[in-house]
């Protein structure tokens, strides 16, 4: 909280147009499908997983979201089966890891290429335009609360508070908090770790879909590689926010934290005048 602070007076002194309201929320929403990811990915790094394919999971899901769109299915529906989607690419890398007995990391190594080689191949390398944006899923996935607050941003702060809930106070997260702590005494205990582990990439999986429908109702399109470089972001943020690697423990909070001082500074670049090519 002090380094998203700091950085955010070192920003608004010298560019204050930075600390304007509608400019802060505005990169809120700008956080939003990162930074659902990120709310997912504390949950594997919690038991010493993590998913190299979130990017394509969440961009594979979009696509097909939008596809459904453009072949007349009721948008809002689209954006469930989409959602449904990612869970299903999420079972299907914990599957193979809990099958394989493999760390998903290695399974998501795979994955990531072969869901982006599907992508590829459903969308034919193009971005998927629904043509028909009057549904009302368009006009809520894209309007702002108040003028002001983007409604995508209120459900990225609601999917974290139901996540932190998640984590903190049910036996789902408590599970998972164990398996990661030591998952010899949790096994002992009567967890079963593949369950676990497999539960929490169906979640990863999910959530993807959630952020990959919203981004077309947000953006009303799906660019063919929009996604491909999410992954290093969103780990960032978990660690940043204050999430160990060693697992057994987690915080979303700090996952979203993470996410903003991600952001609060690639903004800051843009109001310094960076050029893009120093940016990165």
């Amino acid at each position: 909280i002090v380094a998203l602070v700091v950085f955010m007076i070192f920003i608004g002194v010298a560019r204050p147009r930075f600390l304007n309201p509608l400019n802060l929320l505005t990169l809120l929403g700008h956080t939003t499908f990162l930074g659902m990811l990120a709310v997912g990915m504390v949950f594997l790094l919690a038991i010493r997983e993590i998913d190299l394919s979130v990017g394509w999971m969440f961009n594979l899901s979009a696509v097909v979201t939008a596809l459904l769109m453009v072949a007349g299915v009721n948008p809002w529906l689209a954006a469930f089966i989409g959602i449904l989607f990612g869970a299903l690419l999420g079972l299907f890398n914990g599957a193979l890891a809990v099958i394989l007995r493999l760390p998903a990391i290695i399974v998501t190594l795979g994955t990531y290429s072969m869901f982006q080689g599907l992508s590829l191949v459903v969308d034919n390398s193009r971005a998927v335009v629904p043509q028909d944006q009057t549904s009302s899923f368009f006009t809520f996935a894209s309007a702002k609360i108040g003028k002001i607050m983007p409604v995508t941003g209120a459900v990225f702060l609601v999917l974290a508070i139901a996540m932190h809930y998640v984590l903190h106070r049910t036996r789902f997260g408590y599970r998972v908090q164990a398996v990661g702590s030591n998952p010899e005494a949790a096994a002992l205990a009567g967890i079963s770790n593949a369950t676990v582990r497999l539960q929490t990439l169906v979640l990863m999986g999910a959530i993807c879909g959630l952020s990959g429908a919203l981004y077309v109702g947000f953006r009303g399109a799906i660019d063919p590689n929009e996604g491909s470089d999410f992954v290093l972001a969103v780990v960032a943020a978990v660690i940043i926010g204050g999430t160990p690697l060693s697992g057994g423990s987690g915080t979303v909070i700090g996952a979203v934290i993470g996410m903003l001082i991600i952001q609060v500074i690639s903004s800051g670049l843009i109001f310094f005048g960076i050029d893009a090519t120093w940016s990165t």
